[in-house]
């Protein structure tokens, strides 16, 4: 081997090299740089052969067949056409069009077979307008780690939580669902994810609220964002019936406002607090429920008493408090049926299902049984060395892996330390607003509007 020959080995060594540790070190990098090429390459040289592999392929018109007949030849099978490929950060998007006799769950039962076919870390389907579908190639793992966009749109009662498999960003919308059920064993990242809310929520024109079944080491360190704070069952019991009481006479007051006289413009009758007049509008509000299988356990028949209506009086919340501007974020380790009465009822209010690593299957299938059972599958696979990871239900149907960014404690209660003039003060919670000084409902008026 001549010196020239040797140098360009090395060279060749040093440039194979260099990419493994870009790959591996920076994946988004090498995916924008080399590795679309090399799956756009392999996806246009194998289309027709991994489609035929995968069954996605149809028999010919009788058009084709006419004019295969008059050449004398054999009619090749339809494949679906190709109409756009879009480059993404994270992977390649497929705009397809369909043959006759196709439909969507037919690529999505084979997205397993194309993922392994194209060497893809993952394939996601969705259908477009009839006859058309998205198909998403997901270059590299992103959520190994959590890269969140620098620019993020911020809107009243939409907090950005995590970043979905597919590199999208998942959002919790409050004002699309209204409550949530989330679930997570210890160390699974169910705290983190509730982190988030706080210091997403913290800025906005918000009214936060806690029950932390934790005698208050969970949600105690927000306090000073928080409007009211329930750390024992006792606690929880009369914050509940506060909430109702202020839930009621927000309803009073949208009916008050209704305007029903038939000369009333109709543009002026609502039926919810985001029609009324900016001036006379509830704050809306946020309830927070940490450790929910707490408010179920009981020791005593006076327990029992004090549970079922502390249940009685979450469900009416869950099925009332939308319209009145009241969502609930309801979290625990475990959710069953077996907690007793009213949990099936409960779970049947809270649309939005997170589901973390769980310890046993029946809190994945209270969550997850119906929207998915491949859904309940995907959780109970989490692995424990991936905290934050987790599935869950999307607005759109279906369902999606999710990981939610590190927030450590510190920069949560930094958040709502330093948004803590926007705490309002809710004169029907004032029993229970934590220690600090307080800031009235007028004043936090005046400060939300500068945002």
């Amino acid at each position: 081997m001549t010196g020239g020959q040797l140098t360009t080995l090395i060279g060749l060594v040093l440039v194979a090299v260099g990419l493994g540790l870009l790959r591996w070190r920076l994946p988004a990098w090498y995916w924008l740089g080399f590795g679309w090429l090399v799956m756009l390459t392999r996806i246009v040289v194998t289309f027709r052969s991994v489609m035929e592999a995968c069954g996605l392929t149809e028999q010919p018109s009788r058009w084709r067949i006419w004019v295969a007949a008059a050449r004398n030849r054999q009619p090749s099978r339809m494949v679906p056409e190709v109409r756009r490929v879009r480059i993404t950060r994270s992977g390649l998007v497929l705009r397809l069009k369909m043959q006759p006799g196709q439909e969507v769950q037919d690529f999505d039962a084979a997205t397993e077979r194309l993922r392994h076919s194209w060497r893809a870390h993952g394939v996601h389907v969705k259908a477009l307008k009839p006859g058309f579908l998205e198909v998403r190639l997901i270059g590299y793992d992103v959520l190994r780690t959590v890269v969140m966009p620098r620019k993020i749109p911020t809107e009243l009662l939409r907090v950005p939580v995590a970043l979905r498999a597919d590199g999208s960003l998942h959002v919790r919308d409050f004002r699309t669902s209204a409550h949530e059920l989330v679930i997570g064993a210890t160390e699974s990242g169910k705290s983190v994810y509730l982190r988030g809310l706080f210091k997403g929520l913290a800025p906005q024109r918000v009214a936060l609220v806690g029950i932390d079944c934790k005698w208050g080491v969970e949600l105690g360190p927000f306090a000073r964002r928080l409007s009211a704070l329930a750390c024992t069952p006792d606690e929880a019991s009369e914050l509940l019936d506060a909430l109702v009481e202020d839930m009621t006479s927000r309803y009073e007051l949208i009916r008050s406002a209704q305007h029903l006289d038939p000369a009333s413009p109709l543009e002026s009758i609502t039926s919810d607090i985001w029609g009324l007049p900016e001036d006379i509008r509830p704050v809306p509000l946020v309830l927070f429920v940490d450790e929910v299988a707490e408010l179920f356990l009981t020791s005593s028949k006076a327990d029992e008493k004090r549970r079922d209506h502390m249940v009685t009086q979450l469900i009416r919340l869950a099925q009332l408090g939308r319209a009145a501007g009241l969502y609930l974020e309801v979290c625990g380790q475990r959710f069953g049926s077996e907690l007793g009465t009213g949990a099936t009822a409960l779970r049947a209010q809270l649309s939005g299902r997170v589901a973390h690593r769980v310890n046993d299957e029946a809190s994945a299938k209270m969550a997850l049984a119906d929207i998915s059972i491949r859904a309940v599958a995907a959780a109970t696979s989490i692995a424990a060395t991936r905290p934050g990871t987790a599935v869950v239900g999307l607005l759109t149907g279906g369902w999606a892996r999710i990981r939610s960014p590190f927030t450590s404690l510190d920069d949560a209660v930094a958040a709502c330390v330093e948004h803590e003039a926007l705490t309002p003060d809710i004169p029907a919670l004032a029993a229970f607003r934590p220690h600090r000084p307080a800031v009235h409902v007028e004043a936090f008026e005046l400060a939300a509007d500068a945002f």
